[in-house]
């Protein structure tokens, strides 16, 4: 064995990797760089200190770290640091089926999961060219699930928000009605969370019985309990205090930045792709877009209160609809794209289909073998990409889609809109005081499984 050993000429930056030489092997040695080497401490400014506010820190979840450069209670500098919920997502869609993708995706935002399902279903559907082919009754019941998952993550961005600063009454009061949305849909699609319920070509089952009724009563009760949140925060002078003219962001630097959704809505703006740029019949609903033009943690609250109100009135009209369209098919017809859309929702809360099976298994073994294929090997969707976006609840959030014509996806990427916004925390604190950068992430409301994916 040859004791020959080589080091790297020259020392390591602060960021860079040494390495020594062993024979053929070269082995690595990765340090952390020293912050004061970094940062030129110890010269002009020597007041300056760094502090990590994060991951461990509270408001962050345990999933965020912020590198805040401070000159005692003044941020000098923000940096940002993800990558601690990574979980390759994207990737781990090449290895599977179109239909089996979802399962993935919907573990992205996992407080939106049905926005990253549709978008990716629009995508596939738009690659196989049968867009009008879906069914109306799964269109419109995607949109009612949409937006009443677009109530449930407005009230946990306004239960951690009210924890992170201290308002614990909020906390509890968001989590306990988003627990009457989560029973919704669970009702609905068997599962609370990651529901994998929206397919390419349609859904996985239609509403069960007992769902409108469910839903109705659920619309009686939310407004009622939005107007309780407003006496609860929006007159209190702490809370006014904590968010106005705080983390301040126009309209201009949210362009620049690239940031959607309630944060650009507050800064008088109504971009809103369910008015802009409509998808599953959004332009048949009447609604309104929410704005605000003071561009601060306020008018992002407000304006977060407001759609959940807006959502209200969609979901409503969803069940008009339903009730006039009667019952129908909520998958494509063409059954070599089409999984069977009659589940049988089993204790597991997955569709085990078990009297599918048996129909199948009794009609023919045509059938029954064309139905393992499917579930086995999958459709092929012909080659080409496209780009869909949907208005989630945090703002645009699309999904590129490519296909080289086989059954799984070349390449899948989402423009999850957590990532975008992210981009304006150092915006809306550097200048500002340390206390107010858990404000600016809370007024973000970033979902780090969407982030990091």
């Amino acid at each position: 064995m040859s004791t020959d050993t080589r080091t790297q000429p020259s020392g390591p930056g602060p960021y860079e990797a040494g390495f020594t030489e062993s024979g053929a092997n070269r082995v690595y040695t990765v340090t952390g760089g020293d912050w004061e080497q970094v940062l030129g401490a110890g010269e002009e400014g020597a007041e300056r200190i760094v502090v990590n506010m994060g991951p461990q820190h509270p408001s962050t979840h345990g999933v965020l770290r912020l590198v805040l450069d401070i000159e005692g209670e003044t941020v000098l500098q923000t940096r940002l640091v993800i990558g601690y919920l990574h979980t390759g997502i994207e990737k781990s869609c090449e290895f599977r089926t179109w239909t089996q993708a979802v399962t993935y995706l919907t573990r992205a935002d996992y407080l939106s999961p049905l926005y990253s399902e549709t978008a990716f279903c629009l995508s596939v559907e738009r690659l196989l060219g049968i867009t009008d082919q879906v069914p109306e009754r799964a269109t419109v019941i995607r949109v009612l699930v949409m937006e009443l998952q677009r109530i449930s993550s407005h009230l946990v961005g306004l239960a951690t928000s009210g924890m992170e600063l201290g308002a614990t009454t909020a906390m509890i009061v968001g989590f306990r009605e988003r627990e009457k949305i989560l029973d919704l849909l669970e009702l609905i699609t068997g599962l609370r969370m990651n529901h994998a319920y929206v397919r390419p070509g349609g859904l996985a089952q239609d509403l069960p019985d007992g769902a409108e009724k469910a839903i109705m009563e659920f619309l009686a009760d939310m407004p009622g309990r939005i107007k309780e949140y407003h006496r609860l925060l929006t007159g209190q002078p702490i809370w006014k205090n904590r968010l106005i003219d705080v983390n301040y962001l126009d309209a201009a630097s949210c362009l620049a930045l690239g940031v959607t959704g309630p944060i650009l809505r507050a800064a008088g703006l109504p971009w809103d792709l369910r008015k802009t740029m409509p998808y599953c019949g959004y332009e048949t609903y009447e609604f309104d877009v929410p704005t605000a033009t003071e561009a601060d943690s306020f008018a992002r609250y407000l304006v977060r209160l407001e759609e959940m109100g807006e959502s209200l009135k969609i979901v409503e009209q969803c069940l008009d609809k339903l009730a006039k369209l009667g019952p129908g098919p909520v998958m494509v017809a063409d059954k070599k794209i089409a999984w069977p859309a009659q589940l049988s929702v089993g204790s597991d809360g997955m569709g085990n289909s078990l009297d599918h099976i048996r129909k199948i298994m009794g009609t023919s073994m045509e059938a029954l073998i064309h139905h393992f294929k499917l579930v086995t090997e999958g459709f092929r969707v012909p080659p080409g990409q496209v780009y869909t976006a949907v208005e989630a609840p945090r703002g645009e959030l699309g999904c590129h889609v490519v296909s080289d014509g086989g059954t799984k996806p070349f390449r899948v990427h989402l423009r999850d809109p957590s990532f975008v916004n992210l981009q304006a925390v150092p915006a809306m604190t550097e200048g500002g005081q340390v206390g107010d950068v858990i404000v600016a992430v809370a007024s973000v409301d970033p979902v780090l499984g969407g982030v990091d994916r």
